[in-house]
């Protein structure tokens, strides 16, 4: 089976707050998909088309609006989808909803993303619940899979991280981050930079909340990622 399932944070899905559902609708337009199958809101930034957005979004519109806290991950032998869910769903009512503080623009690497504005230490310790506690349906990842995040090029924790739990960046090496862009372009970036701090202005700075733990699903290589399931955080703090 080519299957391939995440569990992902995406705020604004199911919420009535207004500046988390602004969120969601702006991330949406702006990378030209839903990952609910809704129909997503038009409209692209002033001085941009749907061209050129999707130009540098091809990669971050397939894995849609969404921040990872078990990134992908084909199921162990023995296990089903629904196990994932049920697990998903008992991990989620036990754990409380988390805060992004202060939502920013950054810039990682050669990619732009959302981020918490300040430390956020409950999104780390619910991405390492998330990642340590469902890993048990995740597959040994192959060596072609580790071949391609290229272990020359990470340090000596990051290699024992891909593993121990098939990515480099999770635990002590994790960053939440909710993506807006692929690589940009060295002479595109104070301009991209300059449309996504204008295209979200009415989000940024503001603390934004994850209320629920998506469990994704991507059916085939290639496939866009889409929520198979959504489980509330309802834990008490």
């Amino acid at each position: 089976m080519s299957h391939r399932y995440a569990i992902y944070a995406v705020p604004g899905v199911g919420s009535t707050d207004a500046t988390e559902v602004l969120l969601c609708e702006r991330a949406e337009s702006w990378l030209g998909r839903s990952v609910t199958g809704r129909a997503t809101p038009q409209g692209v930034p002033e001085g941009w088309t749907r061209t050129a957005v999707d130009r540098i979004t091809h990669d971050a519109r397939r894995y849609g609006f969404h921040g990872t806290l078990k990134p992908p991950f084909r199921l162990a032998s023995g296990h089903t989808v629904d196990d994932v869910a049920t697990a998903t769903a008992r991990l989620a009512a036990a754990t409380a909803r988390v805060t992004i503080p202060r939502l920013t623009i950054s810039r990682i690497g050669r990619f732009y993303a959302l981020t918490p504005g300040e430390d956020a230490p409950a999104l780390h310790t619910l991405a390492a619940s998330v990642v340590t506690e469902l890993d048990r349906f995740r597959a040994p990842a192959t060596p072609e899979e580790i071949a391609r995040r290229k272990p020359h090029t990470l340090t000596e924790r990051q290699r024992a991280l891909l593993t121990e739990l098939g990515y480099p960046y999770v635990l002590d090496e994790f960053r939440f981050h909710l993506t807006l862009t692929d690589r940009v372009p060295d002479d595109l970036q104070d301009q991209v930079e300059q449309t996504l701090r204008h295209w979200f202005r009415g989000c940024l700075d503001r603390n934004v909340t994850v209320r629920a733990l998506a469990l994704f699903v991507e059916t085939e290589p290639g496939a866009p990622f889409r929520i198979h399931s959504l489980h509330p955080l309802e834990g008490s703090r």
